[in-house]
């Protein structure tokens, strides 16, 4: 009985931290929403770890500096404002403790010449705890096909 009990107690604790690592992790994909929606350039790239790896719709390579993912968001921010991202429905793996996978289906929206644009796609994120502290380590997305 005593056997029974503590594997009760560790599966409990191992379920909590895996919805507490959700949470975590979906916090940090809401806060970059709402940067993305601001274009605030200096939040948006706060929330990527300095190692991260970065594929925006629009990117031509692998962006694996922070540089890279600045240089990104101001060329895409702040132009044909006002901007929006919304994640419309998502699917999340808790891959660890410290570490979830959230993918899903987005869409982003700008004013270009006064006219509302809006743009469906896939967007991946992983986002891992370092030190105290969620980042995004991994984002892509890629535009809906046709």
């Amino acid at each position: 009985m005593r056997l029974f009990l503590y594997e009760f107690i560790l599966m409990a604790s191992i379920s909590t931290a895996a919805a507490d690592s959700k949470t975590d992790a979906l916090q940090i994909i809401d806060r970059w929403a709402k940067a993305f929606t601001a274009s605030d350039v200096d939040a948006i790239v706060k929330l990527y770890a300095p190692d991260a790896l970065f594929m925006g719709t629009g990117s031509k390579a692998v962006v694996t500096k922070p540089e890279g993912i600045r240089t990104y968001f101001e060329a895409a921010l702040l132009n044909n404002r006002p901007r929006g991202a919304t994640l419309n429905s998502y699917e999340s793996m808790v891959l660890s403790d410290n570490a979830v996978l959230v993918t899903g289906l987005d869409t982003t929206t700008r004013v270009k010449d006064g006219t509302p644009i809006s743009a469906s796609g896939r967007v991946t994120f992983v986002v891992a705890k370092r030190g105290a502290d969620w980042q995004i380590v991994h984002f892509h997305r890629s535009a809906m096909p046709q």
